[in-house]
């Protein structure tokens, strides 16, 4: 008896063309005896619409083409039910797939999410949002505000934000953080929430952070001196330093002395003043290699 595959494509993410993906997704389905069922999403009742389609043919996995976004939607509309989910890294934001170390080909990653076993993977819950990946509180959650609302995209309107959002940083903020029975203050550049180690640059902040551990890191950057930007940027981030502080916990509260650029897995949410956190412990299994 053939097996059902959900494939959904994002058809925008990356502003990269699909036809070639689905084209070779479609093979590999036929040739390995799998009945496949695409979906391409519209940025309107997406979540509904991949619901209703898992009803109708109840998948063994659901397989997206998608940057983070998109991942995080099939993860939130299927959080009731008990179905593997396949990566193809196809967005502009591809941390998840760079933190489980998903290969470069799409022939080997079509392997993996069709064929290949899981993890059991947490996601954090930030004011009632979830992050599977990093969030931030600062200067990167700034730079993506700046890119978005910039026509340059790609690695270049990076590299520019980069530039323009340093240049005219705010002041540090003051988070006052209670985690752990604890209260405690810092004065920050950058306040990151994570669930894993490394950005979709592939830069890595939190060293030591697991996705399937049923915690998360804060991790307090408290300058952001271009040395300290060096060692993150090189993959040296110094956990001993005086300028980084880790705390691990199941869930937080951070309050900040004024309203701060806030970001969740890549997309801008504002500025924030207050949030509460907690872990949601293995809340979607993940294919990995």
């Amino acid at each position: 008896m053939k097996k059902n595959i959900l494939f959904i494509v994002n058809p925008i993410s990356g502003d990269l063309d699909k036809s070639d993906l689905i084209e070779a997704v479609s093979e590999f389905a036929t040739t390995n005896h799998f009945d496949l069922e695409v979906y391409e999403t519209t940025g309107k009742n997406d979540t509904k619409e991949i619901q209703s389609l898992y009803n109708q043919y109840r998948p063994e996995r659901i397989v997206v083409a998608g940057g983070d976004g998109t991942i995080k939607m099939v993860a939130e509309a299927m959080e009731e039910h008990d179905v593997i989910i396949g990566i193809l890294p196809a967005g502009s934001a591809n941390g998840l797939s760079v933190d489980l170390n998903l290969p470069s080909t799409i022939e080997e990653n079509l392997k993996i999410a069709f064929l290949h076993h899981y993890i059991e993977m947490d996601m954090i819950c930030i004011n009632g949002k979830k992050s599977i990946h990093l969030s931030d509180l600062g200067l990167n959650a700034n730079l993506v505000k700046n890119y978005e609302e910039s026509d340059v995209r790609g690695f270049w309107g990076y590299a520019l934000q980069a530039f323009t959002t340093l240049t005219d940083a705010n002041e540090p903020f003051v988070a006052t953080i209670t985690a752990n029975k604890e209260t405690v203050k810092h004065s920050a550049r950058m306040l990151v929430i994570a669930n894993s180690q490394k950005y979709g640059t592939g830069v890595t902040i939190n060293p030591n952070g697991a996705m399937n551990d049923g915690k998360f890191e804060l991790v307090i950057l408290k300058s952001l001196d271009l040395l300290l930007i060096g060692q993150i940027i090189t993959g040296n981030m110094p956990i001993d330093s005086e300028d980084v502080v880790i705390i691990s916990t199941d869930k937080a509260t951070i309050k900040t002395d004024y309203p701060v650029h806030f970001q969740i897995d890549g997309e801008y949410c504002g500025a924030q003043n207050s949030l509460e956190i907690h872990i949601l412990h293995k809340q979607m299994k993940i294919a990995i290699p």
